[in-house]
Parts: C-alpha cells; structure tokens; sequence
C-alpha cells in the first residue's frame, strides 16, 4: 500500500526528534567505557571507570535506592488514602487541597528544600539523616502519587461499588482494602512508576538538603562530573541507566499486565 508523504515526514521528525535524545545518551555511555574520550574508540574500551566509580560512589547508589523505596512506602501510605478523601470531600476543598499539594512542584526544588531548612534545620538529629531528604522527597513525589489514583476511583465510579458493598454489611475497613485498593491497583502502579524515577533522579532538593554523609545518586554524579575526569562522570552516567532501566522496564510490564487484567 502507498503510504502518503504526509506520513514519512511525520515518520521522519519522530525519527530525528529521538536521534536528538537518544544521541547523547549513547555518546556518554561510550565515554564511560572508552580508555580516553578526547582520543576516542581509537584508545580502547574499558570497564576500569566503572570499577572506580563503584569504589568510590556506591554508597550514594544504594542510598538513593533506599530512599527511593522508602518514598515509595511514604506514598503508599499517604497518596491512596488521600486520594480516597479527596474523592469523598466537596469538588471546592477538593480542588484546593489538590492545589495545595502540587505547590511543592509548582515552585523550585530549591525554594522547597529551602524551606524545610529554615523549618526543621535546626533538628541536628534530622538535619543529619537520610530521612531529612526523604521529607523533601515525600512532599515533592507525593502528587504525582494522588493524581493518577484519584482518576482512577472517579473513572470507576467508586462511591457506587461502595454502597454496593455497604449494603452487602461490609464495613468501612473491609470495603477499603477489598474494594477501594483493588479496583485502584493500575492507578496505584502509574503512581509508583513515577515516584520511584522521581525519587532516584531528583536532584535541587536533594542537593540542598544532603551533607558530606548522605550523597544520593544524582549528587555523586554532579560532583564526579565537577571535581574528576569526563570518563568517570560519564561512568557514572551508565551505572545510573544500568540501574534505572530495568526498574522502568518491570514496573512497566506490570503496569501493563494488570490493565489488560482489567480490560478482561
């Protein structure tokens, strides 16, 4: 069939628009494998930049992690229960608590950690701990945890599966876990899809709120890409996609999985 060239120039753009994007991906990922990036592939490849990044920054990797899924838990245990009260409150304070929580994403990163600063800085205890940067984290990540599970519960029409349950005897505890939760499951996934990449690539409030002890992932990046050789950034570049990839991936195959689970 003659395809219109209407097509192939839309074909064409979508093409150079991921070659934009996906080119200096690849570029840093052979920088971090190439001997000597100034000389090229002519020098040779090596895994040595990789090894020295470990030994130096594999800390931060792990602890970027941990807060990752800790902001995961915080959401889990904040977002869906939220986004089930804003379902049940009057479209008015709906719509104002919904602006009231994006402010921390609507403003810069550093005027958020900023503010915590000057509220809760002077709490030596908090101030030095990871759990100081998984604050931040929690009020930056924690819309991009409600939106998608509240538009979840209004597409399924949840105050009708409620009194259906309700009239059946169950109770308020019951139909939340048995009726709220699953039938929000694919909003719930959406949600920590973002929260995880949010949370391991976030940079301005972590930079702020970090000290010499609690590095994450992307702090360990900008001061290897400020302070070392290009190739050890460029190392650290392809830790960071190596680590972060296949989370993508699985948490997108489940996300999948359970629309088509849905859908049947």
């Amino acid at each position: 069939m003659k395809r219109p060239i209407l097509f192939y120039s839309q074909l064409a753009f979508t093409l150079a628009v991921c070659l934009f994007m996906i080119v200096p991906i690849v570029m840093s990922v052979l920088a971090g494998l190439t001997e000597n990036y100034f000389i090229g592939l002519r020098s040779g490849l090596t895994t040595r930049w990789l090894v020295q990044v470990w030994q130096m920054y594999s800390s931060t990797i792990w602890l970027s992690l941990y807060i990752a899924l800790a902001c995961l838990v915080c959401n889990l245990l904040l977002g869906v229960p939220a986004a089930y009260g804003l379902l049940k409150a009057s479209k008015r304070w709906s719509h104002f608590i919904e602006e009231c929580l994006l402010m921390p994403v609507a403003i810069p990163g550093l005027a958020t950690a900023l503010g915590l600063l000057l509220v809760y800085g002077r709490f030596p205890l908090l101030r030095d701990s990871w759990q100081f940067i998984l604050i931040g984290h929690v009020l930056f990540t924690l819309p991009f945890m409600i939106r998608p599970v509240l538009s979840v519960m209004q597409a399924s029409d949840m105050r009708s599966l409620e009194e259906a349950s309700a009239s059946l005897g169950a109770g308020f505890i019951r139909r939340f876990f048995t009726v709220v939760v699953p039938n929000c499951t694919s909003g719930i996934l959406a949600g920590a899809f973002m929260v995880i990449t949010l949370s391991i690539g976030e940079f301005n409030i972590t930079w702020m709120l970090h000290t010499p002890l609690t590095k994450t992932l992307p702090v360990g990046l900008s001061d290897s890409y400020a302070s070392m050789r290009l190739e050890v950034g460029s190392a650290y570049t392809l830790i960071f996609l190596i680590m972060i990839v296949p989370l993508l991936v699985v948490m997108q195959w489940l996300s999948k999985s359970r629309a088509k689970e849905t859908l049947q």
